[in-house]
């Protein structure tokens, strides 16, 4: 097989970050006889595998782009020479894996095989536990695979590692729904979900041993660290001691001594990590059950699991708290399964022990069966919130305070440029800044320090939890500053989206509420996502992304619910800015459409979202059309989409600073005048004017493949082939209709 030999370099991507991926020039693809995704074998010190994919432009050909865990399975280090080669791989049949005590006793081996799974590997590999969700034939549900994973290891959850001990066959493979996944040495048995559940029944663990779902293994925090969170642990600690110390004084007061607590809240926020440091804090027992891992096991493994982990609890002499996390994997809200009613009876039965507490988990409070929050049952609720910037700075601080760190560092810098980071991906950040500064002074020990620029370097390779679906906007590093002209768009947007999130104590002074949303309008081509861009890099917000017909669902509720679950994300990932892209198409005029009633009701569900009963807090919503009549009216009303901008065609002056920025890479001959070229441009939309500047250059690479710059000529040329696209009768009513609203 055809081998060639490159240069291993970190890679900066962080969606390629310990997933298996290695990234190659696409010269290099060819010449390897590779496509996209296929497997390559690594020769370094060892031989590993990996999936190898193309390289952004601009990246050199003899590079090797590649994470910290394929360097490790090389046993090199970056400017290393690393052999490339294809290499065949087998669907595994068996595969043991290593690892350590925290994900042996706590993660199901169908979890790993399906956070495993879309990856390559060999005996010997480390591999992370991050699902492989880059190339296409990834995991199924890469979401669920970190729900799972984050409730049953913790929020160190990113962090872990595992090591592949053997595989059947050996060489390279692939793990496929057939695959068994086992720990090594009996740790756990063969992946229980892929038994089919006809079969006999697998042996359960003897009702005196703890199932290792309910093993202590997360260290408790104490309570002084729980920064943002710790009036709703003085809070639960209250209740605990009255329900655990006083319970006489209850029963005399007409109050049963039972208490059973829901902590809601984001993923990664800490609830767990609440509820075992309050336990420790005041002495009780814990006794704590992951509930997606048993979950995922057949009904009756699962029931005995589940009656273990009470057993103990009820049966364990002193104070004991019984923590169920992520509750809503076992106790679902929509078609709740057998198992459900076999769970409640069995919680119900536990709850009235004496000295026995329930607190349960879930960032997912709406999705919870609501028998558990029955009276008697699960009757009180804390909800965690976001950290702000503050509390991402006190956060920061803790987790770094053992850490060395140089002068330079200002951890309230990287807190503001962190929104929507929960502790958890605090916790993935300063890992990332440690690696950062390990590789950086692996050749002088002497004195390491983390400095500011590892910590920035990790906001670029940290995804937040809350943004982990496909959805978000990329910036770029773009910033209203690189927008030119639309001096009065850009002052419009800064007032309405950027200073309520920015300086929401200045409204409060006022006694005002800030804009609910703005709707951005003008002609096609000419900027609006750019500016949407340009505005979420400014203001350091999460942006969502959807097109308007993406939350179009022929199913009856389908619709409602993708709504709903776009706002959801956005207020876990607050300050954040809602981004509907065709409006018209989302929310158009009701009682005109034939479909069914779809677009009727989910105009109604986005009314609700918008000036609903529980208000949006550091949210925000921009829609963005070229058809601004064709949306619903309603929707255009105080206190929904109440702002509108219109985005005007450019002038003169704008299509020159747009040529400008098309061309910063392209080598213009002497002979060309862009401002002149700029003034003949009329009905050129700021697209038309970057795909001049395109098309010039093909012309350029038409005549020869080796021309050094682009002229007037080109240009000439490409003007032939470049129309503009700017109609003026759209033109004309868009005026028409910007000067009616007086926006």
């Amino acid at each position: 097989m055809p081998s060639i030999t490159l240069t291993a370099r970190l890679s900066p991507s962080a969606k390629d970050t310990r997933r298996g991926v290695v990234r190659l020039h696409p010269e290099v693809l060819d010449a390897l006889g590779l496509r996209q995704w296929n497997a390559v074998q690594l020769i370094g010190a060892r031989v590993t595998v990996a999936l190898a994919a193309a390289s952004a432009p601009g990246t050199p050909t003899g590079v090797l782009l590649l994470d910290d865990v394929a360097l490790m399975n090389l046993g090199l280090t970056e400017g290393a020479e690393v052999g490339v080669s294809p290499v065949q791989v087998a669907v595994a049949k068996r595969v043991s894996i290593a690892g350590s005590q925290l994900a042996r006793a706590t993660v199901a081996p169908e979890t790993v095989r399906l956070a495993l799974t879309g990856k390559v590997f060999e005996t010997g590999d480390t591999v992370s536990l991050l699902p492989q969700d880059v190339a296409p034939a990834s995991t199924a549900n890469a979401g669920e695979v970190r729900r799972k994973l984050a409730s049953a290891i913790g929020i160190t959850w990113t962090n872990e590692l595992i090591t592949i001990a053997a595989t059947e066959p050996p060489g390279a493979v692939a793990v496929q729904p057939s695959t068994v996944v086992e720990w090594r040495n009996g740790a756990t048995a063969a992946a229980a979900a892929s038994a089919p559940i006809a079969a006999p029944a697998a042996p359960h663990p003897a009702p005196t041993e703890p199932a290792e779902h309910a093993k202590q293994v997360e260290p408790a925090v104490p309570v002084a660290d729980l920064v943002g969170s710790r009036d709703s642990a003085k809070r639960l600690a209250e209740w605990l001691r009255l329900a655990f110390d006083q319970p006489e004084l209850l029963r005399r007061l007409g109050a049963e001594p039972r208490l059973g607590v829901l902590l809601s809240g984001p993923a990664g926020v800490g609830k767990a990590t609440l509820a075992r440091a309050v336990t420790n804090a005041i002495g009780a027992e814990l006794v704590e059950l992951a509930a997606p891992s048993i979950a995922a096991l057949e009904p009756r493994a699962a029931a005995q699991h589940l009656q273990d982990a009470i057993t103990r609890a009820t049966t364990a002499g002193g104070n004991r708290v019984l923590l169920l996390t992520d509750v809503e994997s076992l106790l679902p809200g929509s078609e709740p399964p057998p198992l459900a009613t076999v769970a409640l009876d069995a919680i119900r039965g536990a709850i009235g022990t004496d000295r026995l507490a329930l607190v349960v988990t879930s960032s997912q409070p709406q999705a919870i069966d609501p028998r558990l929050r029955e009276p008697g049952l699960v009757d009180r609720e804390l909800t965690l919130g976001l950290p702000d910037d503050a509390t991402r700075t006190d956060l920061l601080r803790v987790l770094l305070r053992n850490a060395p760190l140089a002068a330079d560092v200002k951890l309230a810098e990287v807190a503001e440029r962190a929104p929507g980071f929960v502790v958890a991906d605090l916790v993935a950040l300063c890992r990332e800044a440690a690696v950062g500064a390990a590789l950086r002074h692996r050749d002088d020990t002497a004195d390491p320090r983390i400095r500011q620029q590892d910590l920035l370097d990790a906001l670029s390779s940290v995804r937040p939890i809350s943004m982990s679906t496909s959805d978000n906007l990329q910036t770029g590093g773009l910033t209203l500053d690189d927008v030119g002209d639309m001096a009065e768009v850009k002052q419009s947007l800064t007032e309405t989206v950027l200073w309520p999130l920015q300086y929401p104590d200045s409204f409060t002074r006022l006694g005002v509420e800030p804009p609910r949303g703005v709707l951005l309008y003008g002609p096609p081509g000419c900027g609006k996502t750019y500016l949407v861009r340009a505005l979420a890099g400014s203001g350091r917000l999460n942006v969502l992304a959807v097109k308007g017909a993406e939350l179009m669902d022929k199913w009856v509720g389908e619709s409602e619910r993708a709504v709903r679950e776009l706002f959801l994300r956005a207020a876990n990932a607050a300050p954040a800015l809602v981004f509907l892209d065709e409006v018209d198409a989302l929310a158009p005029r009701r009682g005109q459409s034939s479909d069914s009633g779809v677009a009727d009701r989910v105009v109604a569900a986005l009314l609700t979202e918008l000036d609903g009963v529980e208000p949006m807090r550091d949210v925000v919503v921009l829609g963005a059309t070229n058809r601004p009549e064709l949306v619903d009216p309603a929707l255009l009303r105080p206190g929904r989409l109440e702002r509108l901008v219109y985005v005007p065609p450019p002038d003169a002056t704008a299509r020159e600073a747009i040529l400008r920025a098309a061309a910063k890479n392209t080598p213009l001959a002497s002979d060309v005048d862009l401002a002149a070229l700029a003034e003949e441009l009329d009905d050129y939309s700021a697209a038309d004017c970057a795909a001049l500047i395109r098309e010039a250059a093909l012309t350029a690479m038409r005549e020869s493949l080796s021309a050094a710059e682009v002229s007037a000529a080109h240009l000439a040329t490409a003007r032939k082939a470049v129309r503009p696209s700017l109609d003026p009768a759209q033109l004309a009513s868009l005026e028409s209709y910007a000067k009616t609203r007086q926006q």
